[in-house]
C-alpha cells in the first residue's frame, strides 16, 4: 500500500483552515446514494436511532485511519520522529478553529470525555489535598450528570474532603428559565456555613434525560456567584449543537468527536482556558512528556493507537460535502428529530419531553402508560426487547412522574418512561416508522413489562 496520510507542509493542509471552512474545490456536494454508501456497514434490519451512545464513523473515514495506522505499522520510528506530534498538532488547531479557542495550546486531545473529566476532577482533587481548599467546600454539579463524572467525584474530589450538590432538574421541562432556577438554588445551598463552591459542573447537552442546558447563562451566574472554576461536560455538543467557548466563558469545556463528528472512537477534545491554573493540569496517564503542559502529555501517553486523532483533517473534508457544513448537519438534525419525535408522540397519544428548542439532535418521546414501566431495570429490559424482537435500537429512560402537570400524562396515566430517538445522516424516516410500529404492536398485544420480569 503506497498511499500515506498526509503530513504537515504537504498537499490539502488543514493546520491553518478558517472559521468557518467552505467546501474546497476538488469536493462536491454528497449524495444520498452516497451517504448510504459511506454508513453501508450498519447491520442490515436494525432501526439505529441511536446515535447518541456512541456515534458512526463513515466508511471513508475508516479508511484514512487504516492508512494512519498501516504507516505506523511500516516503520514505528519514522510515524513517531516524523509525523505523530506534527499531526496531532494539526488536528488539535482545526479543532482550536472549531470551537473558536484563542490558542492550540488550550485543546489538547484525549481518548473520551470520561478522560477529560478525570484530568478536570484530578486537578480539584489536589486542592483540597494541598491544602489549597477547605474541607468541606463544595462542587455542583446536575443530578443527571454521568455516571462516570460521578465516580471520578468520588475518586478524586469527596475522599479528599469535598462535598458535593446535586441539582435537581425537573422533567419534563417546558423552559429553561426551570433550570436556572433550580441551578441557582444549588448554589445558595452550596454556600451555606461561609463555604466556597470551588467548581461548577454543568452539562451542555444532558446524556438522560437529552435536554440542551442554556449553558451560557449557567457560567455567567458562576461568575456572579464567585464559583472558582467551571467544567462543562459536553460529551454529545460537536456536531450537535453550535460550539464557540470563548462566548459561553467556561474554564473547561470537553467534547466527545467520535458521537456526532464522524471519528472513529475513541477521541474527544479538552479546551482549557489559558490561565495561571491551567499550567497545573496533567493527564492522569503520566508518561515522558509530563510537565510539558497537558496538550503534549496527552498527546503523547505510551505506545496505542493514535490514528483517531489525526483523521480530523479528513472528517472535516467529509463534513464540508454536506451543504452548510457542520451548522447544516446540525440543522437538518434537531429539524428531523424534532419532525419524528413529534410523529411518534401523536401515534402514542404521548408528548415531547422537552420543547424542540432544547433537543439537540435527540428527543425525548413519551412511551405509553400501560408497558408499566417503573424501575430503571424495566427501562433495559424494555429496550433489549425491542432490540431481540423488533431490530429497533433506542435507549429507555424511566421517569418516576413526581405531579400531574400537563406534559407529564398520557389520558388518565402517568407517562413513567421515555425513549431518546436520535438523527444523523444516516437515518431514513422508515426507521422511525419500524419504531413507531413497534411500540403500536405492543400496545396491540397487551404488553407489560410484568412479562420481561418473569423470564
Amino acid at each position: 500500500m503506497d498511499e500515506v496520510p498526509r503530513a504537515n507542509g504537504e498537499s490539502n493542509d488543514h493546520s491553518n483552515p478558517s472559521k468557518k471552512p467552505k467546501i474546497s474545490s476538488s469536493l462536491s456536494l454528497i449524495t444520498q446514494l452516497q451517504i448510504q454508501q459511506e454508513f453501508a456497514h450498519h447491520q442490515d434490519g436494525v432501526a439505529r436511532i441511536n446515535n447518541g451512545s456512541f456515534g458512526s464513523c463513515p466508511a471513508s473515514i475508516l479508511a484514512a485511519q487504516r492508512r494512519w495506522q498501516l504507516q505506523f505499522l511500516r516503520q514505528p520510528d519514522s510515524f513517531f520522529f516524523n509525523y505523530l506530534q506534527k499531526s496531532i498538532l494539526q488536528s488539535r488547531t482545526i479543532i482550536k478553529n472549531l470551537i473558536n479557542a484563542h490558542h492550540a495550546e488550550e485543546v489538547s486531545l484525549v481518548d473520551n470525555a470520561t478522560t477529560a473529566a478525570a484530568i478536570v476532577l484530578q486537578h480539584i482533587g489536589w486542592g483540597f489535598a494541598e491544602g489549597q481548599f477547605h474541607k468541606g467546600d463544595a462542587v455542583v454539579m446536575l443530578h443527571c450528570a454521568f455516571q462516570a463524572v460521578k465516580k471520578s467525584i468520588q475518586a478524586y474530589v469527596t475522599r479528599a474532603g469535598g462535598s458535593v450538590i446535586q441539582v435537581e432538574l425537573p422533567f419534563p421541562v417546558r423552559s429553561k428559565d426551570q433550570i436556572i432556577a433550580e441551578f441557582q438554588r444549588a448554589l445558595v445551598i452550596g454556600k451555606a456555613n461561609g463555604r466556597k463552591v470551588r467548581l461548577a459542573i454543568i452539562d451542555h447537552i444532558t446524556s438522560m434525560p437529552s435536554l440542551i442546558i442554556p449553558v451560557r447563562e449557567l457560567v455567567c451566574i458562576c461568575r456572579e456567584e464567585g464559583v472558582d472554576q467551571v467544567f462543562v461536560d459536553a460529551a454529545h455538543a460537536v456536531g450537535s449543537v453550535h460550539v464557540d467557548v470563548q462566548e459561553i466563558g467556561a474554564d473547561f469545556y470537553v467534547s466527545n468527536l467520535h458521537k456526532w463528528f464522524f471519528c472513529p472512537p475513541s477521541v474527544a477534545f479538552l479546551y482549557c482556558r489559558k490561565s495561571p491554573l491551567s499550567l497545573n493540569l496533567h493527564h492522569p496517564v503520566v508518561s515522558h512528556e509530563y510537565g510539558n503542559g497537558l496538550a503534549v502529555e496527552s498527546s503523547w501517553i505510551g505506545t496505542r493507537d493514535y490514528s483517531s486523532q489525526l483523521v480530523v483533517p479528513e472528517v472535516l473534508d467529509f463534513i464540508n460535502r454536506f451543504e452548510g457544513g457542520i451548522d447544516g448537519i446540525s440543522k437538518r438534525n434537531h429539524d428531523a428529530v424534532v419532525d419524528m419525535g413529534e410523529m411518534l408522540a401523536k401515534a402514542w397519544g404521548t408528548v415531547l419531553g422537552s420543547p424542540p428548542d432544547m433537543c439537540p439532535s435527540m428527543a425525548m418521546v413519551g412511551l405509553p402508560a400501560s408497558f408499566g414501566i417503573s424501575s430503571d431495570d424495566d427501562a433495559l429490559k424494555f429496550r433489549t426487547h425491542l432490540r431481540d424482537h423488533f431490530q429497533v435500537e433506542v435507549p429507555i429512560h424511566h421517569q418516576a412522574p413526581k405531579d400531574s402537570k400537563v406534559g407529564s400524562r398520557n389520558g388518565n396515566n402517568c407517562i413513567t418512561a421515555y425513549a431518546r430517538i436520535s438523527h444523523q445522516v444516516y437515518n431514513k424516516v422508515d426507521d422511525y416508522i419500524k419504531f413507531r410500529e413497534a411500540i403500536n404492536q405492543l400496545v396491540h398485544d397487551g404488553f407489560t413489562c410484568k412479562v420481561l420480569s418473569q423470564k
